[in-house]
C-alpha cells in the first residue's frame, strides 16, 4: 500500500471505531462510516468489500501484536523473561482490557469479533495444548479452550470486574489448566 492509500485506510478505521462508540454496528451505514472518515465509496469498498470485512479489519488492527507468539516490554506489563503458558493468558487479557471496544459486545457485531478472536486463540494454543494419552480429540480441546476464554473474557468485561489480567488468567488456568502446556 502507498502512503495515500494507508492514510485512507487508517482514517476509515478511525472512523469505524468512533462510529461503534456512539452506536450499534447494525445502525451504522457505510455512508456514516465515509462521511466521518472523510473518503469516497469506491475508496471505502477498495479497502473492504463489507462492513464485516471492516470489522475483521479492526479486529486484526487490535490483536495484531496480542497473538505473537513472542512477548515483548509492554508499557503495562512485561512478560520477556518468562515466557509461559499463565504469562500469554496475561498478556493477552492486558490487552483485552486495554483496546478491546466494549461497545462490540452490545449487539451482533460481537459474534463477528468472537469469531475472529476464537480462530486467532486456537491457533495459539495449538502450540500450547498437550492431551498426552487421553483418548480426546486435540482439536476439540483447543475450540472448548478459546470457547472458555471468550467466556472468561465476557464475564469479566461484561461486569467490569475488578480482577486484573493476572488473577483472570489464573481463574482461566485453574478451569482449563489441565491439557494447556509451553511445548
Amino acid at each position: 500500500m502507498d502512503r495515500r492509500q494507508k492514510k485512507s485506510r487508517k482514517a476509515i478505521l478511525g472512523a469505524f471505531r468512533k462510529l461503534l462508540g456512539q452506536k450499534s454496528y447494525a445502525h451504522i451505514t457505510v455512508k456514516e462510516i465515509i462521511d466521518e472518515a472523510d473518503v469516497g465509496r469506491s475508496t471505502f469498498y477498495a479497502h473492504f468489500p463489507t462492513k464485516d470485512d471492516l470489522l475483521f479489519a479492526l479486529s486484526e488492527e487490535i490483536f495484531s501484536h496480542v497473538f505473537s507468539h513472542t512477548l515483548t516490554k509492554e508499557n503495562t506489563h512485561d512478560f520477556r523473561n518468562n515466557q509461559n503458558v499463565s504469562s500469554y493468558i496475561t498478556h493477552i487479557l492486558y490487552h483485552v482490557r486495554e483496546n478491546f471496544p466494549r461497545e462490540l459486545l452490545k449487539d451482533e457485531s460481537g459474534e463477528i469479533f468472537y469469531r475472529y478472536f476464537i480462530i486467532r486463540f486456537e491457533s495459539i494454543m495449538k502450540d500450547m495444548v498437550d492431551i498426552g494419552n487421553e483418548k480426546i480429540n486435540e482439536d476439540y480441546v483447543i475450540h472448548q479452550l478459546a470457547s472458555s476464554f471468550i467466556a472468561t473474557i465476557e464475564w469479566w468485561l461484561r461486569g467490569d470486574r475488578n480482577e486484573s489480567p493476572e488473577e483472570v488468567a489464573q481463574f482461566f488456568l485453574l478451569m482449563n489448566g489441565k491439557f494447556i502446556h509451553c511445548k
